[in-house]
C-alpha cells in the first residue's frame, strides 16, 4: 500500500521546530508500530521533539494516536465506581501496596494496571512478586471478575493497551529520549486513558529521586497530564510529592511489601501513611464517594481484608513468609549530630546495585535485597548508632552500593537544622 507520508518530512517538521499536522502524527504513529517507519527515522523524530518539544494540540494528538493503535477497555459493566492511581516513580514508593485495597475497602474499585522498575526507581511488579505464589499477568475477563469480587487488582498491562507506546518506551530507554514532558505525558496518559477508569489521581514525584529534579518541571508535567486526562472525560488531579528523600524506611522488593503489610495492620512509616490516606481521599472524591474516611478502613481491618483477598485471587499466599536476603551490613554513624541528609537518589541507586533493580528490562531481580534506613533527616543520631542496614544475596554488591550512598548519607553537627520538601508540594487540577 502507498503511504500517506514519508517519515523524512514529518522527522523535518520538527526538527526545524515546526508543529506536526493531526494527519502526520496519526500516520508516523501507526506507521511506525506497523514497523513502515524505522526504528532510526522514529529515533530522530523523537530526538526532535525532546530538543523542541510540542503544544498542547500535539501532545494530546500523539496520546489519542497511541491510544488507536490499540484497544481500550472499560469498566462500564461493574457495579461499582472505579479510580485509578498513577505516580511517576520515586525511592520506596511502595504506596500503591496499601492504597489499592485501601480504596476497594470503601467501596470504589481500583483496576491498577502497574509496571516493573527500571534504574533506580522500584517497580509494583516486582514488590508483589515477592509474595510466594502471585501472579502478575491476567486476563481481561479475569481482571473484570476479580473487580467485581474483590474490587482490587495490581497486575500487568495486557499486551493490546496502546502497543505503539509499548514500541516507542523501549526505544526512547535506548536512544536518550526518555526525560522529555511530552513524551513522559503521553506516554503515561495513553495507558491510563486506554485502560478505561472513570477518575484517576496522579502522583507527580519532585526531587533528587524523581524523573522530575525541580517543582517547575514536575508542575509542568502535572499540568499537562492533567489536560490530557480532562480533555478525554476522565475526572483527573494531580499531587506534587516530595522524593528529595526516599519514602517510608525500605527501598527494595519484599522489604517494601513487609512495610505495606505494616500500613495496612494500622502501623507503618508516617510518611507513607499519610500519603496513602491523601491519595485515597483524592481517589475516592474523584470517584464521587465523599461520605467515608479511608482511615477507618485501616483502623478495621477491612483494608487488610481486602489485600488479602486480593493477593489470594491472584495465586499469592498472604500469609508466606517473605524472603530475606542471605546477608547483610550496617552503617553506622561516625559521630553525635544530626540526620541532615538522606538522598532519594543515593539510596535508590543503592538499592539498585545490591540487586534489587534492573540495568536491562530482562535482567532478574533479588527479592529479598535492598536498604533499610533507622533515621531520617531531623533525627538526632549518637555515634556507633545503625543508619542502614543493606541487604543482598551477593555480598561482593555490597562495595559498590556504599560507594552510591557515601555522598547520599551526611551527619550533621548537633543542633544542626534540615530543610526538607512537604510531603505534598502541590495539587493541581483542570
Amino acid at each position: 500500500m502507498s503511504e500517506a507520508f514519508d517519515a523524512v518530512d514529518v522527522i523535518l517538521v520538527k526538527r526545524d521546530r515546526g508543529v506536526l499536522s493531526d494527519e502526520q502524527i496519526d500516520w508516523v504513529v501507526d506507521a511506525y508500530t506497523r514497523g513502515v517507519v524505522a526504528e532510526e527515522q522514529m529515533s530522530a523524530l523523537l530526538m526532535a521533539v525532546l530538543l523542541n518539544g510540542m503544544d498542547r494540540s500535539e501532545i494530546a494528538r500523539w496520546t489519542a494516536a497511541m491510544i488507536a493503535s490499540g484497544e481500550r477497555m472499560s469498566f462500564a459493566g461493574l457495579s461499582r465506581p472505579t479510580a485509578d492511581k498513577h505516580s511517576t516513580g520515586g525511592v520506596g514508593d511502595k504506596v500503591t501496596l496499601p492504597l489499592v485495597p485501601l480504596v476497594a475497602a470503601c467501596g470504589v474499585a481500583v483496576p491498577q494496571l502497574s509496571g516493573r522498575g527500571l534504574g533506580h526507581t522500584g517497580g509494583t511488579l516486582d514488590k508483589l512478586e515477592a509474595v510466594p505464589g502471585w501472579r502478575a499477568s491476567l486476563s481481561n475477563d479475569a481482571m473484570m471478575q476479580q473487580l467485581e469480587s474483590v474490587g482490587a487488582v495490581i497486575c500487568a498491562a495486557g499486551t493490546g493497551l496502546a502497543p505503539a507506546d509499548r514500541k516507542l518506551y523501549a526505544l526512547r530507554d535506548v536512544t536518550g529520549t526518555v526525560e522529555t514532558i511530552p513524551l513522559i505525558a503521553s506516554s503515561i496518559m495513553s495507558k491510563k486513558i486506554a485502560e478505561g477508569t472513570g477518575a484517576l489521581v496522579l502522583d507527580v514525584k519532585v526531587g533528587s529521586g524523581a524523573f522530575m529534579k525541580d517543582a517547575a518541571s514536575a508542575s509542568e508535567l502535572a499540568r499537562t497530564m492533567v489536560a490530557l486526562g480532562t480533555d478525554a472525560g476522565v475526572r483527573t488531579v494531580a499531587l506534587l510529592t516530595a522524593m528529595d528523600v526516599p519514602l517510608g524506611r525500605t527501598a527494595g522488593n519484599a522489604l517494601e511489601v513487609r512495610e505495606s503489610v505494616d500500613v495496612l495492620a494500622g502501623g507503618g512509616p508516617p510518611d507513607v501513611v499519610e500519603l496513602t490516606l491523601t491519595l485515597a481521599r483524592e481517589m475516592l472524591a474523584a470517584a464521587g464517594v465523599t461520605d467515608l474516611d479511608p482511615a477507618d478502613r485501616l483502623a478495621d481491618g477491612s483494608a487488610m481484608d481486602t489485600w488479602r483477598a486480593m493477593i489470594a485471587a491472584q495465586g499469592g499466599d498472604p500469609d508466606a513468609e517473605l524472603p530475606t536476603a542471605r546477608e547483610s551490613h550496617t552503617v553506622s554513624a561516625t559521630a553525635d549530630g544530626v540526620l541532615v541528609t538522606l538522598d532519594a537518589l543515593a539510596v535508590g541507586v543503592a538499592a539498585w546495585r545490591l540487586g534489587a533493580g534492573r540495568a536491562r528490562k530482562e535482567d532478574p531481580v533479588q527479592a529479598g535485597a535492598g536498604v533499610e534506613w533507622h533515621a531520617v533527616p531531623g533525627d538526632e543520631v549518637r555515634r556507633g548508632q545503625p543508619l542502614l542496614t543493606l541487604h543482598t544475596d551477593t555480598p561482593e554488591r555490597f562495595e559498590r552500593a556504599l560507594a552510591a550512598l557515601a555522598p547520599g548519607v551526611v551527619v550533621g553537627p548537633v543542633g544542626a537544622t534540615v530543610d526538607r520538601l512537604p510531603l505534598v508540594v502541590d495539587r493541581i487540577t483542570a
